[in-house]
């Protein structure tokens, strides 16, 4: 589990490097991309889930694998202008927390009660949890304070909505 969040994280590092090593500002693009890759690993060695593409996501769902898929976007500002087809949304708050403390990461009305009844009773269901991009904490908030609940295979998709998007996946407003 822990080797494959590794080799997932430097595939992510490699390519980031491959892309942000041209242009004249290479070396300053080198600076910020190394900063997200270990700020990356770091909080995901911390929250003790593992990471995902989106392109394994869409993989899974392709197959039809039964999985939560949680993004922890704004309702209004994100989740109802387009989401991954099948997402629950629940609003987590943007900056990564080193404690997954209920009342320093949700955004909002929601209660513990609320994103429990929503993620379900079944702890070893794959629960997906994913944000904006890459440098949003909302998904780490999300993931962390999931393992903490005892869920056991939990996946953050580090590029999130951004990602998706990108590789041209079908979204859903409803």
């Amino acid at each position: 589990m822990k080797t494959r969040s590794l080799s997932l994280l430097a595939s992510l590092v490699a390519a980031s490097l491959m892309l942000g090593g041209c242009g004249d500002n290479q070396f300053e693009q080198e600076v910020k991309l190394e900063q997200s890759a270990v700020q990356l690993a770091n909080e995901t060695a911390q929250g003790h889930y593992q990471l995902m593409t989106v392109a394994e996501l869409k993989g899974r769902m392709d197959k039809g694998e039964a999985m939560v898929i949680l993004d922890t976007m704004p309702l209004d500002a994100s989740y109802k202008k387009g989401h991954i087809p099948g997402a629950k949304n629940f609003v987590f708050v943007k900056e990564a927390k080193a404690e997954p403390v209920w009342s320093e990461i949700v955004e909002g009305e929601g209660s513990e009660a609320q994103l429990l009844a929503l993620l379900g009773e079944d702890k070893d269901r794959p629960l997906v949890i994913y944000c904006g991009f890459v440098q949003c904490g909302r998904s780490h908030n999300a993931a962390a304070w999931a393992v903490a609940q005892g869920y056991r295979q939990v996946y953050r998709v580090p590029g999130g909505i951004f990602a998706w998007k990108g590789a041209g996946y079908p979204l859903a407003t409803d």
